[in-house]
This record gives C-alpha cells, sequence and structure tokens, in this order.
C-alpha cells in the first residue's frame, strides 16, 4: 500500500533532496514547514544552505504543476504542499502556533481521510508526540548506517593454531584463509570475511593469550610496523592504541585518511597530535609543513564571525583541549610538568607563534587544497555526512587526514550515532585501501581511574 511521508522542516536542513528518498510514497510537506526554511533562508551557516538549496529544488519542480494538487517525482510517487486539516482534533493544551503540532495535526487530517501517514523527522520529542495521537514517526537518514553497536570497527578477532602464529613472526605474513572466526551468535567458527587495512588480534585457538597483532593488506595477513613506537615519549598501552599508532606512522602517500573512534579518555587526540608533531618536529623528511586543528563545533554556526578579535582569538576557547594535550606532550615528566605554569604555557603557545601548529574553524576549510598538512578533524561525530564529504575531498597530495570522535558524545541537535559524518565516513570508506580506522574499547580508556569507571559504568 502506498504511503504517506509528511517531512519535517529538520528533514530538509538535513538533507535537502530528501523529497526524492521515498520511492513510489507520496511526500508532504506542510506549509508550515515553508515557513520555517523562510526563516533560514538569509542564514550564513550549513543549514542556511541547505534551506536555499531545498528551495530551488521545490521551485524546479513547482514549474512542472500545482503544488497544492500535486507533482510527479521521479521515483513514481508525488509531491504536494498541505495547506488544509485546520480543524483535526489535538491535545487542547498543544499550542497550535508552534510549527511542530501543526505538523502533527496535518499528519492527523491526512490519516483522518484515509492516507497512510508516517511522520518523517530527526526531533525525538516530535516523533513522542506524534506518537501520543497515534501517528507513526521515524527517523530520517541521509545513507543507512547501521546500529552503533553493529558499524565496522576496523579490528577483528581471529584464531589460528599456535603452530600458524609460530611462522606468522618467523615468515611475517599469513594466509587469510588459514583464519577462524568465531561467532557467539552461531556458537561455530567460520572464515572471516576481511576487509583492506582491517587490524587482528590473532590468537591461538589453543591458548587463547597467545597472540599477534596484524593487517590485512588486501592480500597477506602482515605485521605491525610501528606499534612499538614511542612518539614524543608517549606509549601505547593497549592494543587499540597500538593499532592507532600504525594507522597514524603509515605515511600519506600510502593512508592519506585515518578514522578513530573511542570513547573519552582512550588518548585519540593525544596520539594524534604526538605522532604529527614528531612528524613535523623530529624527522628530517619534512614530510609535512605543519598540523592543522579543527574541531567543528566552532563553525556549527557562522557567529563565530561577529566576536571580537583575530581568528585565532575567537576560536582559543574551542581549543582548550588541544592545548591539554600539547601541555603533556611538550612536558613528558609528570612530575615536574605543573610546576611552572607559565613555563608550560610558554612551551605551548611557542608551537603557535612558529606556525608548527595551527587551528582553524572547519567552515574555513571549503574551497581549500590543503596540501602535505597533518589535519586533525577533532569531535567530528559533530559533523554532517555533507560536511564530512566536503573536508575529506579538501585533501591534496601529501596531507594526511585524521577524524577523531565519540559517536556517543553528539552536540549536533539533528545528528545521532547512525547520521553524523564520522560514522558515514567510516562505514563508507571500509575497505578502502586509502583509509585505515580503528574504533577504541571501553576498557582502553587509559585517562585514569576515574574515567574508565566513569565510562563503564555510566
Amino acid at each position: 500500500m502506498k504511503r504517506t511521508y509528511v517531512l519535517d522542516t529538520n528533514v530538509i536542513l538535513y538533507m535537502p533532496n530528501a523529497i526524492f528518498s521515498f520511492g513510489d510514497n507520496d511526500v508532504v510537506i506542510p506549509e508550515v514547514v515553508l515557513e520555517e526554511l523562510d526563516a533560514f533562508k538569509k542564514d550564513k551557516s550549513d543549514l542556511g544552505s541547505n534551506a536555499r538549496y531545498a528551495a530551488r529544488i521545490i521551485d524546479k519542480l513547482r514549474k512542472q504543476g500545482k503544488l497544492n494538487k500535486g507533482i510527479q517525482l521521479p521515483g513514481g510517487g508525488r509531491l504536494r504542499v498541505e495547506m488544509n486539516h485546520y480543524d483535526a482534533e489535538i491535545p487542547p493544551l498543544w499550542s497550535r502556533q508552534k510549527p511542530d503540532n501543526r505538523i502533527i495535526q496535518v499528519c492527523k487530517g491526512l490519516k483522518e481521510q484515509g492516507e497512510d501517514v508516517c511522520l518523517v523527522t530527526k526531533d525525538i520529542f516530535e516523533r513522542i508526540k506524534a506518537d501520543t495521537v497515534d501517528i507513526d514517526a521515524e527517523d530520517f537518514y541521509e545513507k543507512m548506517v547501521p546500529e552503533y553497536e553493529s558499524q565496522y570497527t576496523g579490528r577483528l578477532d581471529v584464531f589460528v593454531s599456535s603452530e600458524k602464529i609460530d611462522e606468522f613472526y618467523a615468515q611475517k605474513y599469513l594466509e587469510p584463509k588459514e583464519l577462524l572466526y568465531y561467532s557467539n551468535e552461531l556458537n561455530e567458527y567460520s572464515i572471516p570475511e576481511l576487509y583492506v587495512n582491517q587490524f587482528l588480534i590473532i590468537h591461538a585457538i589453543e591458548n587463547t593469550r597467545k597472540t599477534a597483532l596484524g593487517r590485512f593488506d588486501g592480500k597477506l595477513i602482515v605485521p605491525l610496523l610501528f606499534k612499538d613506537m614511542v612518539p614524543l615519549g608517549i606509549t601505547p598501552r593497549n592494543v587499540g592504541q597500538k593499532f592507532m599508532l600504525e594507522a597514524l606512522y603509515m605515511d600519506a602517500d600510502k593512508i592519506p585518511l585515518v578514522i578513530i573512534k573511542g570513547p573519552a579518555g582512550t588518548a585519540k587526540t593525544l596520539f594524534s597530535l604526538a605522532v604529527g608533531l614528531q612528524k613535523v618536529m623530529e624527522e628530517n623528511a619534512q614530510q609535512y609543513r605543519r598540523i592543522l586543528v579543527c574541531r567543528p563545533n566552532v563553525t556549527m554556526d557562522e557567529e563565530i564571525g561577529f566576536l571580537p578579535g583575530t581568528e585565532q582569538e575567537k576560536i582559543s576557547p574551542f581549543m582548550r583541549p588541544i592545548f591539554d594535550n600539547l601541555q603533556i606532550l611538550v612536558d613528558s615528566d609528570e612530575k615536574e610538568r605543573y610546576k611552572n605554569e607559565k613555563e608550560l604555557d610558554d612551551k605551548v603557545r611557542e608551537l603557535f607563534d612558529r606556525k608548527i601548529i595551527t587551528t582553524e574553524a572547519v567552515a574555513y576549510l571549503r574551497g581549500r587544497s590543503i596540501v602535505k598538512n597533518w589535519v586533525i578533524i577533532d569531535e567530528a561525530q559533530n559533523l554532517s555526512p555533507k560536511q564530512i564529504k566536503a573536508i575529506i575531498t579538501r585533501v591534496g597530495e601529501g596531507t594526511k587526514l585524521i577524524l577523531i570522535g565519540d559517536p556517543e558524545q553528539i552536540d549536533h541537535a539533528f545528528l545521532d550515532s547512525r547520521s553524523n559524518g564520522l560514522c558515514y565516513a567510516a562505514e563508507k570508506m571500509k575497505g578502502s585501501e586509502l583509509c585505515c580506522q580503528v574504533t577504541l574499547k571501553y576498557d582502553e580508556c587509559e585517562r585514569s581511574p576515574l574515567a574508565y569507571e566513569s565510562s563503564r559504568r555510566l
């Protein structure tokens, strides 16, 4: 049976061409949604850009007929703007002036006239309210990404015989067909499906504590080359951090993109900065010109442009987590590090004064071609798929891009663990020869005993 999908404003602001995503079903835009889109048209953020793009799409369709009567869509359904159903009953305490309530009222009116209605909105509370008046409601995803627990992690536990692990250490490779994967759901072993650049913890079947670490290069399982590196005195303390080091140390011409997901305290930003600083300052190859650090929460709105001061002064408060990590890196002596705060701040400030590290708002990356830079995008879970694509396509020759984030700590109103740009990129780039990625686990939190305990319990 054909359904009628009623779109909320936030769906169109998230993905302007969402109206083409429902196949041969009908799509309805309440007139209040047009009013809300109109309010965004002068906005300088991505929301304003999407509102203007949506306006152009709807205007192009308008030329094919009357929007209030319905216009044929490429998938076979019809698009119409709904301006009726003001008499549909909604709870008396719900303000009829509120756009969300008006959208639900339209849904209720359409349902009462016999249509199979579904409200599509990224607003959780609106979905809840719709359910209370017996209206079907669902979220919208630009590209379907699995639930976070089922997403690609870039790592896998596999099993071989003890003799094969010995051979791996001696010969420096293993054939993929020799591996076994154990499924807890099926309670059986099978040959695993491997992706290029996937990291492996290889266990001996006879003694699971006997292990080796490897990476699938597309043909063979090969050993890690950089797992024991100690960038600026920072030592990896667990398997996840060793995988992270391997991904970071591999040359940009082989692995220009690294995606690191994981909970707070797993040293994602610390290791990314440590390896970058070592590459820029201590290695003779001059492989990278500088480190460029961006945090998307600086750029989700453009109000930063109205703040007083230079660009660096404007974004400095948002970069405080970066400064905290740099304080650890510029003085590796934990006992002496904080005895002279001014001296410590001066050491960090020197990195910025010498342009070894620069910070920018993500919005300023648009239109650029970034060459021979070590680029860190921190808190990348707050980027949309559209933004993440725009950033990755800025990468020029010799640049290494590191996307870091915790998909369980999302601040963006329209994003969640399935629709954010970090997880979207991770799913779409899995198996790419140009990308390495790893998801760190809760028990790999090394910030402090309290940080580990809270990440496990809370």
